[in-house]
């Protein structure tokens, strides 16, 4: 699986991260209220979002996410995860610029990271935290339904509960 393609919709363009990308993806992170419900709420701090940036790097499948239109960066995602035995790779990691909040940016960018990965697994995952109600809310609009959940322990942090979402290909309508 391409776990970095470059996926173009309507509103917005998926291109490989960069590690040059650093300083305009932190412009859109350095936001506290993007991290509000995220199990990691000072993401917003700069050493805590250099470490998740080169995380993302690390991924090798995080993507820059920018404005069609403009260009202009508006967010992050990526997949991670991926296992071609078990037909399954996550999708996860996603933020956006508060300004792309409630205009169908994030339903968009999943449906073409769904559309990619379904070419490839049978499932896709979802890892959200137990108290991000938002991505809970977006991610079940798309047709996901709670699996699982799980402890996980992010560095220097104490365990939190994140919950496991699941879209398959069989059941994903392409909504």
């Amino acid at each position: 699986m391409n776990l970095q393609p470059i996926l173009e919709g309507s509103v917005s363009v998926l291109r490989p991260l960069q590690s040059s990308d650093f300083a305009s993806l932190y412009a859109i992170a350095c936001d506290p209220l993007l991290w509000e419900q995220h199990p990691n709420p000072d993401r917003w701090q700069k050493t805590v979002f250099q470490t998740f940036f080169e995380g993302a790097i690390a991924s090798q499948g995080a993507f820059l996410i920018s404005d069609r239109l403009t260009g202009e960066v508006i967010g992050s995602s990526r997949f991670y995860g991926y296992d071609a035995e078990k037909s399954l790779v996550y999708i996860g990691y996603t933020f956006f610029g508060r300004i792309y909040w409630g205009k169908g940016v994030n339903t968009e960018v999943k449906k073409q990271m769904l559309a990619h990965a379904f070419q490839w697994v049978d499932r896709v995952h979802f890892q959200i935290g137990a108290t991000n109600y938002r991505s809970q809310i977006a991610i079940e609009r798309l047709g996901a339904k709670k699996i699982g959940e799980e402890l996980v322990a992010y560095v220097g942090e104490p365990e939190k509960v994140n919950f496991i979402y699941e879209i398959t290909q069989s059941t994903w309508s392409g909504v």
